[in-house]
């Protein structure tokens, strides 16, 4: 039985948001300040508003109704998309999915949101611009090498390209050099524990620490193994289905495709990292999936030394949580 008053499903647009309570049913509001302070107006006391997340959309009204003592859950679109399926609904607007997340948070128990600080919002908005920037630094240098081999490229095209590719290259340097000051400032023994596993970069170890507010979204390894999407998915049916086993990739690409280039080095300078390695490979499995795995123990020993507050040690690593 659902323990709050009333619950609100929202569905939100870049001009408004459609709202449907399960007692009030259908209202809609302006994407604004001013349609914020309507909707917190007329919400009763002990509600549940329950959104998607949608990226900027979503985020200014979930830290409004935080900040203002309503609690706010965020759910997975996907979640609710499968939800809405398994309902064989034949309608699609946005009135429509406010009711379909609204009558999902009361058949599901939903997670409760935690507002972001001002500092670990600013950093997850730098790693937004760094990802876009080192994504155009990457089409650059791709698109030199290109005119390059064309054997006669055009020097304005050519010095134009070296131009902004320096560019790129200073704007990647101040925003990683933000981005240290502040994790600094908010968690510098978690940045300093994390960088003691061998293996795990400063890159790495920010984004991490980032992403999961501290580690302290996740109560479990698991959990966060989930997350990120390196977790493997079975896939058999009966006697004739017999799918190899892959990850989910359902989770946070950046941080696993992150994971993955620390793998390299964790597979040759971490010791319980370098045991998982050896031991898929030796039964001949191949090494992308021995890197993966690899990636997988990464994860679960940042989960493990952020959560007990000691430093990386070789021969502590063995009773970590697998």
């Amino acid at each position: 039985m659902n323990k709050y008053k009333e619950t609100f499903g929202v569905d939100i647009s870049k001009d408004v948001f459609d709202v449907h309570g399960s007692n009030k049913g259908h209202d809609q509001y302006k994407n604004d300040e001013t349609g914020f302070k309507k909707f917190l107006k007329e919400l009763p006391k002990c509600s549940l508003v329950v959104m998607e997340a949608t990226g900027y959309y979503h985020y200014r009204l979930a830290q409004f109704l935080y900040k203002n003592g309503v609690i706010v859950s965020v759910v997975n679109p996907l979640s609710v998309k499968r939800f809405i399926q398994m309902k064989l609904a034949k309608v699609k607007t946005d009135k429509s999915d406010a009711k379909a997340i609204c009558e999902y948070a009361l058949v599901n128990e939903v997670s409760i949101y935690n507002a972001l600080t001002d500092i670990q919002s600013e950093c997850l908005q730098l790693f937004r611009l760094l990802d876009i920037y080192l994504k155009q630094r990457t089409a650059t240098k791709n698109k030199i090498h290109g005119e390059a081999v064309l054997g006669i490229p055009s020097k304005f095209v050519y010095r134009s390209l070296i131009r902004n590719k320096k560019l790129l290259n200073k704007e990647v340097a101040a925003i990683e050099s933000k981005i240290l000051s502040l994790v600094k400032e908010d968690q510098q023994e978690q940045l300093t524990l994390l960088t003691s596993i061998p293996g795990i970069g400063q890159k790495t170890a920010l984004f991490l620490i980032v992403v999961t507010d501290g580690f302290n979204k996740f109560e479990t390894a698991a959990q966060l193994c989930s997350y990120v999407g390196i977790t493997p998915t079975i896939r058999e049916s009966g006697s004739s289905v017999r799918g190899r086993a892959r990850i989910s990739k359902v989770g946070n690409r950046k941080l696993r495709n992150l994971l993955f280039l620390c793998s390299f080095n964790a597979c040759k300078h971490n010791k319980a990292c370098k045991e998982v390695y050896e031991r898929i490979v030796n039964k001949g499995k191949s090494k992308k999936l021995a890197l993966i795995a690899v990636a997988n123990k990464l994860l679960k020993q940042s989960f493990a030394i952020a959560k007990s507050g000691r430093p990386y040690d070789e021969t502590y690593v063995s009773v970590l949580p697998r």
